[in-house]
C-alpha cells in the first residue's frame, strides 16, 4: 500500500519553510490528539502519521533525503546511504528526538511549558463582576464597593484541605510529581495524575470544614478606586482577589466592568460632552442668552446670535469630562434646535399670518430659497432631458 506523501499528511506545499510545517503539525496534533479523541480509533493512527512526517520534515538533512528519493531513503538501510544515522522512528535516537519536539509543541496542551512543569494546587478562577456607575461619577470619581461572592481559604485548614493536626501526602502513583508518562507507539504522553489530579499531594484525612477542598463559599466586601474620566467598557483588575485556589492554590483575580449609565442631558465622546439644547423660534431669530448646566454642577451662559439656525454647535472650552490621569477637561459642545411653535390660539396664528404678509419671505429664509432654486433647477434639467 503506497504511504501518503508526508506534505500532504501536514497539509503544506514542498516549499513550505520550517515555521509553516512546525504551525500545520500542531494544528493538526491537537485535532487528533487520543486524549481528545477517545472514541475514535483512527485518530491514533492520523496522530502517529502526523508525527512521522513532522519529524522527517523538520529535520533539514532527513527532508533532504526525502525530498530526492522519497519514502524510499528511510526503508531497508536507505537508498545511497541516505537512511544511515537517521535513527528508526521506533529506535531510541528517533523516539528521544521526537519526544523532545513533541515536548516544545505541546507543553502548553500537557499542562504548562516545555521544562516548566510543576506538581501542585492549581490557580482559583476568575471572577467577574459589572459596576454600574453614573456619568456624574465617571467625572469625580469614586470609591466603590463591591460584594463578591466567591471562594475563599478555609480558615480551619489554613486552605491545605487536611484535618488540623495533618498533612498532604505524596501521591504515590505519581511519586508527587502530578503527572504520569505512557508510551504511546514511538514517543512518550504526558497526562495529568488521574489520582491526585495534577497535584502531586493527596488528602487521606480532610478537614470537615470544605471537605479538604481547602476553600469554603462566602461573599467578601472590596473597596474599589474609580478613576475619575474612566470610561464606559474599562477593565479595573483586582489581582489575587478572585476564586481561591484548592487546597493553598494561588488566588485567582477579580475583574471589574465599568458601565457609564447613560444621561439626561449629556452624551459623551472621549473627553468631550455634548447636550442639544433647544431654542424657541423666537430666540433663534432675534438673538439671545441661555445657561446651559455642564457635567460639575455649574452653569454656563450661551449667546445665540439674531438669524442662528438648528445645528449651530457652541463650544465650551474645559467643561466636558475628565481625562484619565491628567488634571486637564474635554470641550463641551451645545448644539441647538430650532424648536416650531404648537398649539397655537386664535390671536397667536393671526400674529404669525401677519408676520408672513409683512413681506421680505425670501430674505427672511435664504435657506428655503436657495433649496427651491436648486429643485426647479432639477426639474428643469429633467424635462429637457425628455
Amino acid at each position: 500500500m503506497a504511504q501518503q506523501c508526508y506534505y500532504e499528511t501536514l497539509g503544506v506545499e514542498r516549499g513550505a519553510d520550517a515555521g509553516v510545517i512546525k504551525s500545520a503539525f500542531r494544528k493538526r496534533a491537537m485535532q487528533y490528539h487520543p486524549d481528545r479523541n477517545h472514541d475514535n480509533p483512527e485518530a491514533e493512527k492520523k496522530f502517529k502519521e502526523l508525527g512521522e512526517a513532522y519529524e522527517i520534515l523538520s529535520d533539514e538533512q532527513k527532508r533532504a533525503a526525502y525530498d530526492r528519493f522519497g519514502h524510499a531513503a528511510f526503508q531497508n538501510g536507505g537508498a545511497n546511504g541516505f537512511g544511515a544515522g537517521f535513527g528508526g522512528m521506533g529506535g531510541a535516537g528517533g523516539a528521544g528526538a521526537f519526544s523532545d519536539i513533541f515536548e516544545d509543541i505541546f507543553g502548553e496542551f500537557m499542562g504548562g511549558r516545555a521544562g516548566q512543569r510543576r506538581a501542585g494546587p492549581g490557580r482559583g478562577a476568575d471572577l467577574k463582576y459589572v459596576l454600574d456607575i453614573s456619568l456624574e461619577e465617571a467625572f469625580n470619581g469614586k470609591k466603590a464597593e463591591v460584594t463578591v461572592p466567591g471562594s475563599v481559604a478555609c480558615e480551619t485548614c489554613e486552605g491545605s484541605g487536611a484535618k488540623p493536626g495533618s498533612g498532604p501526602t505524596h501521591c504515590g502513583t505519581c511519586k508527587g510529581a502530578g503527572r504520569v508518562r505512557m508510551q504511546q507507539g514511538f514517543f512518550t504522553i504526558e497526562r495529568t495524575c488521574p489520582h491526585c489530579h495534577g497535584e502531586g499531594q493527596v488528602i487521606s484525612d480532610p478537614c470537615t470544614d470544605c471537605s479538604g477542598q481547602g476553600r469554603v463559599r462566602r461573599e467578601r466586601t472590596l473597596s474599589v478606586d474609580v478613576p475619575a474620566g474612566i470610561e464606559n467598557g474599562t477593565r479595573i483588575r483586582l489581582s489575587g482577589e478572585g476564586e481561591a485556589g484548592p487546597r493553598g492554590g494561588p488566588e485567582g483575580d477579580l475583574y471589574i466592568f465599568v458601565n457609564v449609565a447613560e444621561h439626561d442631558l449629556f452624551e459623551r465622546d472621549g473627553a468631550d460632552l455634548y447636550c442639544l439644547m433647544p431654542v424657541p423660534m423666537t430666540t433663534a431669530a432675534l438673538g439671545g442668552e441661555f445657561e446651559t448646566p455642564t457635567i460639575d454642577g455649574g452653569r454656563v451662559k450661551i449667546s445665540v446670535p439674531e438669524g442662528s439656525q438648528t445645528g449651530r454647535r457652541f463650544r465650551v472650552r474645559q467643561k466636558g469630562m475628565s481625562k484619565l490621569n491628567a488634571k486637564t477637561r474635554g470641550d463641551m459642545f451645545v448644539e441647538i434646535g430650532v424648536e416650531t411653535p404648537t398649539g397655537l390660539n386664535a390671536e397667536q396664528k393671526e400674529l404669525l399670518q401677519k408676520f408672513c404678509e409683512a413681506g421680505g419671505g425670501e430674505d427672511c429664509c435664504p435657506q428655503s430659497k436657495g433649496f427651491f432654486e436648486r429643485a426647479k433647477n432639477f426639474w428643469d434639467n429633467v424635462t429637457d432631458g425628455r
